[in-house]
Formats: C-alpha cells, structure tokens, sequence
C-alpha cells in the first residue's frame, strides 16, 4: 500500500512540516486521537509515503516507512514521554504537541526523502488528512479513481 499524507503548512513559526521533512529535519510524523484511527496499526515498514502541503493539491516528495510504533490507552504521563522521547524525530512546535497529545498515536518514522515532480491531486468529497491506497494515481487528475474508503476501516 502507500500513503498521502497532508502536512499542516501554515506557515506559522515551527510548522511547516513539509519544509521539515524535504530538509531533513523530521524523519517521524505522528498521527493521534481519543480512539484508534487511520493510520493506526495500517501502515508498515517498506511502504511508501507520499507528502503534499493541505491546500495546495500538489504531491511534492515521497519516502520510505522504516519503523511504526502504535499505542493505545496511553495515560496522561506516557503521552508526553513518547512525544518527548521522539522529539528528535517528530520536531513538534509547542501547538503541535498539544495537538497530538492523545491516547491512541501511530508515529510513522521514514527514510529516503525525495522530493518529486508535483503530482496534482484530485480532491474527492471529505477526504481525512491520511489516505492509504493502492497506488498514488488513484488519487492523481487524470488517472484517480473514486476513493474508496474500504481500506481505511478497522
């Protein structure tokens, strides 16, 4: 399978994720929220990770997953001693770790960081910021098919 994830490029002091990753500076992303959700236990070493910038609707670099930790049920202490642990890789601003601060968390760490020639994305209806799919081009204009949420189902 391989994955798009969006990255929160606001552009504010600290967050702009996609620059962190294409420069180096973040190897790990981290996905959480109060149960298990995607892509929580559904992605794995050896896959593919496709980026784009949310609202641009270009696919801009791709790398390979090298390692996946799951949690779930975490109490209040361990939420912020993994977040802290990976900080190195996550490289959080202080809104992000108050973001991400929830009990289920799926960190994703890649290697092989390239950016790519953008791919424009065809946006389908209410589409989460973490796809898993097939291939890229179902999601690509021109070749997308409709996005079928079957696969992002626990």
């Amino acid at each position: 399978m391989v994955h798009l994830v969006y990255c929160d490029n606001t552009g504010k002091k600290g967050e702009k994720v996609l620059d962190k990753i294409i420069n180096g500076t973040k190897t790990m992303v981290v996905r959480g929220a109060a149960g298990r959700k995607i892509p929580h236990s559904r992605v794995f070493p050896g896959e593919t990770l496709y980026f784009m910038e949310k609202g641009s609707l270009l696919i801009s670099a791709k790398a390979v997953v090298c390692n996946v930790e799951n949690y779930v049920k975490l109490p209040e202490d361990e939420i912020t001693a993994i977040l802290e642990k990976n900080q190195s890789k996550l490289n959080l601003s202080e809104k992000q770790k108050t973001r991400w601060h929830k009990k289920c968390l799926c960190l994703v760490e890649f290697e092989s960081v390239q950016k790519i020639p953008p791919l424009t994305f065809e946006h389908q209806g209410n589409m989460d910021d973490w796809l898993i799919l097939e291939k890229i081009d179902d999601v690509v204009v021109g070749t997308s098919i409709p996005y079928d949420y079957s696969k992002s189902k626990f």
